[in-house]
């Protein structure tokens, strides 16, 4: 016998969550979903008792095989590495299983990046038990570790997590009509209203990839980042055009140049300010982005 497809497709979009979260990709997670269903759909469902913990397992394990895999990569990358941005779009339902994962903090790309921190292991251990609610012997069964270990490694990702979170003060409300400001400013190419919308001490991280144009180490300074973003918006010939979409499980920035999707930026605010800017350039992982914008015209 072999897994169904409706069994598997029931827990998809916790499964991609999971994925997603573990490796930063959409298109990684994509693909590990891929091999995860050819290894459920050539199983004995007659041994498998928790489809769910069976699956949640071998993604999990593919997701960890995966990042030790890329971690050369990673190291030899140009400039700061982002994820890839995550387009959230309408969950169909209220009641779908991974509504609330999907839109919570713990797809923020600054959460993202304080996972790039952990080893593949205590990422695993942590997003199953801080944020997919699993329990310990699960975990430990999922990594052939003890309990005991798997609570070790919990407890020092959870504080190394929790010791650079950042104190986020803003609502989806405020947030959006601070990025509604910083967009208009922006494309005005006012130095002096940019400023004014930046906490002193901002920092801005692109990811060029070294495929597209983007510092090659974070721009910390309010004066700095107003100044670059100033000068970029008077070197283009087009006007850009820009919306306020879902990206991330938060209100972030999508700018297109023509039909070219030419960078997402989403924001972290403290106290009415912007505190970082994350700006993904590099034209790989601006696909998802960009194929959004030619099914949907914009206006998914």
């Amino acid at each position: 016998m072999t897994g169904s497809v409706g069994e598997f497709e029931r827990h998809r979009p916790r499964l991609r969550g999971l994925a997603y979260r573990m490796l930063g990709s959409v298109a990684d997670a994509d693909d590990v979903l891929q091999d995860a269903y050819l290894r459920w759909h050539g199983a004995d469902d007659t041994v498998i008792r928790e489809p769910l913990a069976w699956l949640t397992t071998i993604v999990s394990r593919l997701c960890i095989d995966r990042l030790r895999a890329v971690k050369t990569e990673r190291e030899a990358y140009v400039g700061p590495w982002l994820p890839e941005p995550w387009l959230d779009h309408p969950a169909p339902s209220k009641t779908r299983p991974d509504a609330r994962q999907d839109q919570a903090d713990d797809l923020s790309v600054a959460f993202l990046l304080l996972l790039e921190r952990l080893s593949p292991d205590e990422r695993a251990a942590f997003l199953l038990h801080d944020v997919f609610e699993i329990g310990y012997p699960e975990i430990a069964g999922t990594l052939n570790r003890s309990e005991a270990a798997c609570r070790q490694m919990v407890h020092r990702a959870r504080q190394r997590v929790r010791a650079s979170t950042l104190r986020v003060t803003s609502s989806d409300d405020e947030r959006r009509a601070l990025l509604a400001r910083f967009m208009e400013a922006v494309s005005t190419g006012d130095e002096q209203r940019i400023l004014t919308l930046l906490a002193p001490d901002a920092t801005l991280i692109s990811d060029g990839g070294g495929k597209a144009w983007a510092a090659l180490n974070p721009i910390r300074g309010a004066s700095k980042i107003a100044r670059l973003f100033a000068r970029v918006a008077r070197k283009f010939v087009d006007t850009p055009s820009q919306q306020i979409l879902m990206i991330n499980g938060a209100a972030a920035l999508v700018t297109w140049v023509g039909e070219e999707t030419y960078a997402t930026t989403s924001i972290d605010v403290v106290d009415g300010r912007i505190v970082a800017l994350y700006q993904m350039m590099n034209p790989d992982k601006l696909v998802g982005i960009a194929a959004a914008n030619s099914s949907d015209s914009k206006n998914f």
